[in-house]
């Protein structure tokens, strides 16, 4: 059975100044001591994604999947079409925080899915000139559980750590910046250094791992320095070799009203260019907003990711095959 999802999606009218939920900032810190490439220079130009993976389901049982652009305040859907080639039937959630949607299937046998869409990114980049954090008790009730320890993340191993790293940094932002540099300057990117399993504090310990090991890591300090912090899923120009990628989000006084918060984008790895990611969703970790998790025996067979810039010869592309019982998985 091949199930089809095709939409068209209006372009949304710009509201308020205030913050709304689904509305992000992107953090403008020092840059990292790096290269990374922001090859979407215009902030009007809507970006390309194309996304093909297959998995075979050995018998008949359900999946999870999280793998599609979510329609935000400052990110529009212009086009997007999923195919799903191998289930029996899908079924459509909201996931959490009511960003993007999670899809079940049911189904046995390879699954076949593909996803392309254009989105624009209209995503406003924070002045951080004396932008602060909220003290805890007056933090909004939904931003709460992101001080909390998660599956991945235990900021409470953590507290110690931080006061002696960060305690002296005044500003929420400071502490912000220096959580990430330290652990862009205590990391290494290594692909197959972690697993599945790999939590921020086995992260902490050996010192290297991906895009989701890192953001992890952030997540974890951040919330020990008492600043909400939040996982999050995207699709990013300037990512190598092309995947999903993981970044975070953490909860500081709004620019346009300080006593206000909101949620700003960060990216432990400093490859993504932020001003131009599509988000797909968010949570407190990965196991939140895994791309695919599977109730049953499966067996991963290929993933495929294209990024193009519209108005740009840039072109981002990966094309990788895995054979592997726990693939990408959360």
């Amino acid at each position: 059975m091949i199930c089809h999802d095709a939409y068209l999606i209006p372009r949304a009218r710009r509201v308020g100044k205030r913050a709304r939920p689904g509305l992000l900032f992107a953090l403008q810190l020092e840059p990292l001591d790096r290269a990374f490439a922001m090859p979407c220079k215009p902030s009007s130009a809507p970006v390309q994604w194309s996304y093909h993976f297959a998995f075979v389901l050995d018998h008949a049982s359900d999946a999870l999947m999280q793998f599609e652009a979510a329609a935000l305040s400052d990110q529009t859907m212009l086009r997007a079409q999923t195919s799903i080639d191998g289930c029996e039937s899908v079924n459509r959630v909201a996931a959490q925080d009511d960003i993007g949607e999670r899809v079940w299937i049911h189904g046995e046998g390879r699954v076949d899915v593909r996803y392309t869409a254009s989105v624009l990114v209209e995503r406003r980049l924070a002045d951080l000139e004396g932008l602060n954090a909220l003290a805890p008790h007056l933090l909004p009730g939904p931003t709460v559980k992101y001080l909390l320890d998660s599956r991945y993340c235990h900021p409470a191993q953590f507290v110690d750590f931080a006061d002696n790293q960060f305690g002296p940094i005044a500003s929420g932002v400071a502490k912000v910046a220096a959580s990430r540099d330290w652990v862009a300057g205590h990391g290494a990117y290594a692909p197959g250094a972690s697993d599945s399993a790999t939590t921020a504090t086995d992260t902490f310990h050996s010192g290297q791992g991906i895009c989701r090991d890192f953001a992890h890591l952030f997540v974890t300090l951040a919330r020990a320095c008492s600043i909400p912090a939040r996982y999050a899923a995207c699709f990013a120009p300037g990512v190598t070799p092309q995947d999903f990628h993981a970044v975070a989000q953490v909860f500081l006084a709004d620019p346009d009203d300080p006593a206000e918060g909101a949620w700003h984008l960060v990216d432990p790895t400093g490859m993504a260019d932020l001003e131009h990611a599509a988000i797909i969703g968010v949570g407190r970790d990965a196991g939140d907003v895994s791309f695919l998790t599977s109730f049953g025996p499966m067996r991963f067979v290929s993933s495929e990711v294209t990024v193009v810039c519209e108005t740009d010869d840039h072109q981002t592309h990966n094309d990788d095959a895995r054979d592997t019982n726990e693939p990408l998985l959360a």
